[in-house]
């Protein structure tokens, strides 16, 4: 549905009160907005790579760009810094990030790599930002903090650090924030490659976007079985949401940034954006964060 290209397309939001579809293209440093009723794509460039974008009650959006995370004013396209983080490592960023329950904004780190499939390891985090602005620190040494949601009773949290080549729950106490307690909920077969961004249903069964998979997976938690794959046009897929009118339709980002010259030519559709219709189930809205 978007054709303009994304170098990393990445953390896909649904925003109902616009009709549109919020997304990054964290190597390009831009926040994007789709219309599907124009089809236009209007975007805000910010001065380092974004990992990702949510809803903000009181309009605009929350944003975590290299080692901070910032309010955008897509008006204005004013990014205002709350806070700044490990300042200690020139070489990490923010990758993908969401609101929980209670309008805290979660997201996590990651060292950039230093050449081609080269990285520190270890380096990154998980953090939660409050709605007063304090942070704490949910997780430590972690590889490439990514996907990541909550339950529909509120009780689990789920998380992928992608180096893992899993996703993890953890009990998570929606009235303090804090999560603990990890276990192993799946861990991805080969042809599935590394997982990236994930989103529930209504279900309560998550969605894993599989990057060099060119899929998405639907797992069931309870069971830790995979009951569900689609597989999409092009290899590096990164994220997916449900979005829509009534939440039934799933949009999924892409990457082209990682293909070399020959594998570009033969993959037109990388770095698009898709829509899968026909899933038979539903999405439920994002939160926003609550200041």
């Amino acid at each position: 549905v978007v054709k303009e290209k994304n170098r990393m397309g990445e953390c896909p939001v649904w925003e109902e009160r616009e009709n549109a579809l919020v997304y990054v293209d964290i190597n390009s440093q831009k926040v994007c907005r789709w219309s599907p009723i124009t089809n236009e794509v209007q975007s805000v460039s910010v001065d380092a790579r974004v990992g990702s974008v949510a809803l903000r009650q009181c309009g605009g959006y929350v944003i975590a760009l290299g080692t901070r995370f910032a309010f955008l004013d897509w008006d204005t396209q004013a990014v205002t810094t709350i806070l700044e983080l490990e300042q200690d490592k020139p070489n990490n960023r923010f990758n993908d990030g969401k609101v929980d329950p209670k309008g805290r904004f979660f997201a996590g780190t990651m060292a950039e790599e230093t050449a081609p499939g080269v990285r520190a390891r270890r380096q990154g985090a998980l953090y939660t930002l409050f709605p007063d602005h304090s942070v704490i620190k949910q997780l430590d040494q972690v590889d490439i903090s990514n996907g990541l949601d909550w339950s529909l009773d509120h009780r689990t949290f789920f998380h992928i650090d992608s180096l893992t080549y899993a996703v993890h729950a953890f009990s998570y106490d929606v009235h303090t924030g804090k999560i603990a307690c990890p276990k192993l909920l799946y861990h991805l077969e080969k042809e599935e490659q590394m997982p990236d961004g994930m989103c529930i249903d209504a279900e309560g069964k998550l969605w894993v976007a599989c990057i060099d998979g060119g899929r998405v997976i639907r797992i069931d938690p309870e069971t830790g079985k995979r009951i569900q794959t689609v597989r999409l046009p092009t290899p590096r897929i990164t994220s997916c949401c449900f979005g829509g009118k009534d939440y039934s339709e799933m949009y999924v980002t892409s990457a082209y940034d990682g293909l070399d010259e020959a594998t570009l030519a033969k993959e037109p559709h990388a770095g698009e954006i898709f829509k899968i219709t026909g899933l038979g189930g539903k999405g439920i809205p994002q939160n926003f964060y609550a200041a």
